[in-house]
């Protein structure tokens, strides 16, 4: 991602209100070595966000308080995420991940596609909808409206 969305992603993320361990390797960014939550981002989400720059993913994919993967759909995070049976956001960019995504969504119908790009009202919006529920408490993430994958 560029820098502006990194910005926009971290913004989405944080106005979405949802608890979330967000995984941002080193060179993830464009142009940066080590990419750089905005000022302000760690102050609104402190208690409910964590930014690491490398987890343990299918232990953390394990976990049952683990609601959704926001995935580019590469296969082996996949298939580890459909195992877990975590419900998916994903963002197919290249090579196989388009098809896998097809597979998560159109088959599986395990996931959803990140409609609203890397823009924060958009971000806010999808990681709402795929609220899969796993590990959250009642009646969180159900609703009038509420098209959510889980």
């Amino acid at each position: 991602m560029d820098p502006k969305q990194l910005v926009e992603t971290a913004w989405g993320l944080a106005n979405s209100g949802k608890p979330f361990l967000w995984v941002l390797r080193p060179g993830s960014v464009v142009g940066s070595g080590r990419a750089e939550v905005p000022e302000g981002f760690e102050e609104a989400t402190r208690g409910r966000g964590l930014v690491v720059e490398w987890a343990p993913q299918r232990e953390v994919l394990a976990h049952a308080a683990v609601g959704l993967f926001w995935i580019h759909s590469g296969w082996n995070s996949t298939f580890e995420s459909v195992y877990e049976g975590v419900p998916m956001l994903c963002w197919p960019c290249f090579g196989d991940q388009r098809v896998n995504y097809r597979l998560v969504s159109s088959e599986w119908g395990l996931g959803l596609l990140l409609e609203g790009g890397l823009e924060r009202e958009g971000t806010e919006r999808d990681v709402k909808r795929v609220d899969g529920g796993r590990g959250r408490g009642e009646g969180e993430g159900e609703g009038e409206g509420d098209e959510g994958v889980g």
